[in-house]
């Protein structure tokens, strides 16, 4: 598509989506314009936050959420928090019985970055089997910011469902996002899905405007909101694998050799630093993703669930004020290790709240969770039956897993129930060490 046709509909794509929002969610100050983010971020014009957070507050999931400042009960056996943790918001949470064990300015309403994908992931993941075809026209890829994160998506070209999701979770390809929205009926549907679900999961910070995460004005989440993102999408089993997946073949180009027609891969790897380690962070013991975020107006931000002795955590950071290569991972461990210690001991000082359609008190016991995308609703495997079943399916990716044995080599299946009382769901449903280089 020419340029200037593309620059005419962008803001057309995002002014459709923003009116579909409004309706849905409470109203957001706009921000002002910002500078043009540096090549390779996902930003667009939006002005910085606030240095301080809103007097006033949501107060879901309790009233001291709502308040500004560290929220955390200590007392005697309870261990100190980190004192050196910048971030803007936090909070660290138990996924299983919701509880929050701590928290900075939990609902402060900010700039989400790539994050929100774990809104839109839970929306639209479950609408289109993983083996489904879509061969990508000029239209799928009009619309996107400059200067967004990619996976390469061609124009012509063939995916599937499966490999699209791939490229959402490992590279953050806004690319990726967009020809899944247009699938979805176009962005400004799934912006109204994806508000209306963020509704539904009581998610009332958040105001979408963009599907991808990409800076827009009024476009807000919380470190509140963001963790009901991870433990909803979390319940899905290919939301689960997805977001653990370390690295993976991905499609390339169709060329011609000798006369036919030949397609490659390359490989992507997942840019969360906590699940496939950088040169100054290690992998986390226990890690099972989520999503991490970068833009210009948002900062750095990350959500992460990681499993210790039975143990699954949930934790968000935003926006770090220390400028450090790969800060905002080395704050979000540090509280997961805050988190771990402090378990069981410290007094919660809110919860994190069901869905509206899920009552939180009528499951009983052996309730099955709802399923992978395409409508397979079985995620209560045996351990034997689902290391089968993974022993048999080569789909390329590599990683699927957290890094929970430092020793390595080990198959386990985890159990974290979320939301419903004596329901339990696999989390992940296997667990396969990567090999360390």
């Amino acid at each position: 598509m020419p340029a200037p046709l593309q620059t005419i509909r962008r803001p057309l794509l995002v002014l459709s989506a923003a009116l579909s929002s409004l309706a849905l969610t409470a109203p957001v100050a706009l921000a002002a314009p910002s500078p043009t983010p540096t090549p390779g971020s996902s930003t667009s014009s939006s002005a910085s936050p606030t240095a301080t957070p809103p007097a006033n507050m949501s107060s879901v999931g309790g009233a001291r959420l709502g308040q500004a400042g560290t929220q955390v009960n200590l007392t005697n056996g309870v261990p100190v928090l980190p004192k050196d943790v910048t971030a803007r918001s936090w909070i660290v949470s138990d996924a299983e019985s919701g509880a929050v064990l701590a928290s900075h300015n939990a609902h402060w309403r900010l700039p989400p970055a790539s994050t929100l994908k774990m809104l839109f992931a839970d929306t639209v993941l479950p609408k289109f089997p993983k083996t489904t075809e879509h061969k990508v026209v000029a239209a799928d890829l009009a619309g996107m910011g400059a200067g967004s994160s990619l996976v390469g998506i061609k124009e012509g070209e063939s995916y599937t469902v499966h490999d699209l999701w791939l490229g959402v979770f490992l590279r953050s390809g806004n690319d990726a996002v967009h020809v899944l929205s247009h699938m979805n009926g176009g962005v400004a549907k799934t912006v109204s899905d994806m508000n209306a679900h963020a509704q539904d999961l009581q998610a009332l910070d958040t105001r979408v405007v963009t599907p991808d995460g990409y800076d827009e004005p009024g476009q807000v989440s919380s470190a509140y909101d963001l963790t009901l993102f991870a433990r909803s999408g979390l319940q899905k089993k290919d939301f689960r694998e997805y977001c653990s997946t370390v690295s993976a073949k991905f499609p390339g180009e169709t060329t011609k050799k000798k006369g036919k027609s030949v397609r490659g891969t390359f490989e992507i790897q997942n840019t969360n630093r906590l699940l496939s380690g950088d040169s100054d962070v290690s992998v986390y013991p226990g890690i099972a993703g989520v999503k991490n975020g970068n833009t210009t107006n948002a900062g750095a931000t990350f959500t992460g669930v990681a499993e210790r002795n039975g143990k699954v955590l949930l934790v968000t950071v935003m926006n770090p004020e220390k400028d450090e290569h790969n800060e905002v991972y080395k704050e979000a461990a540090k509280i997961l290790d805050w988190g771990f210690q402090a378990d069981g001991k410290v007094q919660p000082v809110g919860e994190l709240v069901a869905p509206k359609n899920v009552p939180q008190a009528s499951a009983q016991p052996g309730a099955t969770a709802s399923g992978e995308a395409g409508g397979d609703t079985s995620t209560k495997p045996s351990a034997s039956g689902s290391a089968s079943a993974a022993a048999s399916e080569d789909d390329g990716s590599s990683g699927v897993g957290i890094a929970l044995a430092v020793t390595g080599g080990l198959l386990v299946l985890l159990a974290a129930g979320v939301f419903l009382v004596n329901r339990r769901w696999p989390l992940p449903d296997l667990v396969r060490r990567r090999p360390r280089p």
